[in-house]
């Protein structure tokens, strides 16, 4: 598994590449906890070339959307491969997450969500870090 992450303002955007499997899983839990710079801020995870998921990493991705909706944000999925947009669906989870088809689609739906709130403060994008 590769993680990669990249801030906009309001947002903070992970990519996850390979499988997230019970080996897995836990490392993800803890970048998405250390990337992440506040927990008011939307998370769009871009799953492009996210290969696997299995159910440890389906339970990563529900307590991201739990926290976030405590927050008063969200989780945005996008770019879904088939067998990862299945289990989301058997599942349920679509109904916890916002899909997009790309990560453009997802930031100008945060971005609507964020000009329709004013007064949240913007912060100037910051270079990406990767694992």
């Amino acid at each position: 598994m590769h993680l990669a992450s990249s801030y906009l303002p309001g947002i903070t955007v992970i990519t996850v590449a390979g499988e997230v499997d019970a080996t897995a899983s836990g490392h993800l839990e803890t970048y998405l906890d250390q990337v992440r710079r506040s927990l008011d801020e939307h998370l769009i995870i871009d799953a492009h070339r996210l290969t696997f998921l299995d159910s440890s990493g389906l339970s990563v991705l529900l307590a991201a959307a739990t926290l976030a909706r405590a927050h008063g944000v969200d989780v945005h999925l996008a770019g879904l491969q088939p067998t990862v947009a299945r289990l989301l669906e058997i599942t349920g989870t679509v109904e916890l997450v916002t899909i997009h088809d790309r990560v453009s689609q997802a930031v100008t739906a945060v971005e609507a969500l964020r000009d329709a709130r004013p007064g949240e403060p913007d912060e100037p994008a910051e270079p990406s870090e990767a694992v």
